[in-house]
């Protein structure tokens, strides 16, 4: 399952509610930067990784 797929049935599941869809992608980016903060990579790398998804989500 790639990205866009993952995306695409976050969408489908939560439906036309697109402050519903940012919510929970910005909950689970933040859980993996901690996860990535706590495998060892620093903060600025996992923020660099979690704004770049993010701008993806939000495409």
């Amino acid at each position: 399952m790639g990205f866009d797929d993952l995306k695409g049935k976050t969408t489908d599941a939560l439906g036309d509610h697109s402050d519903k869809v940012e919510q929970v992608s910005d909950q689970g980016l933040d859980k993996a930067g901690e996860f990535a903060e706590g495998k060892g990579a620093s903060s600025e790398h996992a923020d660099k990784g979690k704004d770049f998804l993010d701008g993806k989500i939000g495409e």
